[in-house]
């Protein structure tokens, strides 16, 4: 699914069912794969800035059903692939089976559900696999071979890095932990890595691509810019996204 990729994120919602429209119309232009955010009152991965963006997205009055219909009205005029990233509550109260069809039907290509363990993922792996949608599992400095390998398994997508340890952010430095997981998840994993969590420049994108990282997630950066600057965002989330852009050059 990736393959020196550039994957950007934003909430869906933030600050605008229309917005988020634009925003994703830019964001095809530079990314190869978008990962979109179904806001969530506790969103206990995220960093200030993407919890900040969800409360903005829910106090739009954005619901589940009008990411899926943002997801649609994206897709017919564009082949990015796009990532739902969501916690698993707005995921039980719809109901998995109905969820899952209902994001593959809008034209979601995979799901990452933050807060659902691999432990007790199997029923909505084996739904993932029955209506075709891709599966991303996280797996942190912390992680075990062991269970980096059962999340490398699990995982039909790509496995998703997390470069250090603590919530999403912007960071001015990577943390060599984020290379030491590279160097450790390419000796075990067979899907493609992405890295994510801190990423903010060009060079961090060049860095990890050098370090042998299949993709490169980049969030708060971009989701920073929308909460400065609102409904004129779009051209400087442009800016941001060329420049980040210029990561995969070398």
């Amino acid at each position: 699914m990736i393959n020196r990729s550039l994957i950007t994120y934003v909430t869906a919602g933030d600050p605008s069912k229309e917005l988020t429209l634009q925003f994703l119309d830019v964001l095809s232009r530079y990314s190869d794969v978008i990962e979109l955010g179904i806001p969530f009152s506790d969103p206990m991965a995220d960093g200030k800035t993407i919890e900040k963006s969800h409360y903005r997205a829910l106090k739009s009055g954005i619901r589940v059903k009008d990411v899926f219909e943002i997801v649609e009205d994206f897709k017919d005029d564009h082949k990015t692939p796009i990532v739902l990233m969501t916690y698993f509550n707005p995921v039980f109260a719809r109901g998995l089976e109905n969820f899952v069809r209902n994001a593959r039907e809008s034209g979601v290509d995979a799901m990452l559900v933050v807060d659902l363990p691999l432990e007790e993922a199997k029923e909505y792996i084996d739904v993932c696999y029955e209506y075709e949608m891709k599966t991303v599992f996280l797996a942190s400095p912390n992680t075990p071979n062991d269970r980096l390998r059962a999340i490398d398994e699990a995982s039909s997508g790509f496995v998703y890095l997390i470069s250090l340890y603590g919530t999403t952010g912007e960071r001015e430095k990577l943390s060599s932990l984020a290379f030491d997981l590279i160097k450790r998840a390419k000796s075990i994993c067979r899907k493609p890595l992405a890295v994510g969590f801190g990423v903010s420049k060009a060079k961090h994108v060049r860095e990890l691509l050098r370090a042998g990282a299949d993709g490169v997630v980049v969030g708060s950066a971009i989701v920073k810019l929308i909460e400065v600057y609102g409904e004129k965002a779009v051209e400087k989330v442009d800016e941001k996204c060329r420049e980040l852009r210029e990561g995969l050059n070398f």
